[in-house]
């Protein structure tokens, strides 16, 4: 559950809500259906977008090796399914501490930032082509916040000579 909203709920006990607090939660509440089917869409139609990102991913990277493909694919998919699942109960910092803690550091012991870097790219045009542009902007924050801090996270540090 987003933040601001437990902390809202959390102080229920102490007093009636304000009426900023009543919105927020009213604003959480409203945008819950919109958000319930967009997750719906992502889980049903999964296997569809990640097979296309596969296809083009290894048409796109034939020298590649398959197991590196696999394991950027295999990354992607779970990237994939906690910025639903953030999305879902609109909470940026369920991405951050569930996925980015352990796969940051993972993505860069196998060195394969230049596979993950150009899934993405083929990631995120595969969900503007199969989901509602809708859909799409509900879960861009949590992707864009994923993709940019495992991005910046695995990031090899160049010297300047």
């Amino acid at each position: 559950m987003h933040p601001q909203i437990e902390a809202i709920l959390d102080k229920a006990e102490n007093h009636y809500l304000s009426p900023e607090e009543l919105g927020i939660i009213n604003q959480y509440v409203e945008s819950l259906p919109a958000r319930l089917e967009a997750y719906r869409s992502l889980r049903d139609r999964e296997l569809e977008i990640m097979q296309q990102v596969a296809n083009q991913l290894q048409a796109t990277m034939p020298q590649e090796k398959i197991e590196n493909l696999e394991r950027s694919l295999k990354n992607g998919l779970l990237l994939l399914r906690y910025c639903a699942m953030g999305m879902l109960l609109n909470d940026e910092s369920f991405v951050q501490e569930r996925l980015l803690g352990w796969l940051s550091a993972t993505l860069g012991f196998y060195n394969i930032q230049t596979i993950d870097t150009t899934l993405y790219r083929l990631l995120n045009q595969q969900l503007a082509q199969t989901i509602s542009p809708i859909h799409v902007s509900l879960l861009n924050p949590m992707l864009t916040k994923a993709q940019n801090t495992l991005q910046q996270s695995t990031a090899v540090p160049t010297l300047v000579g």
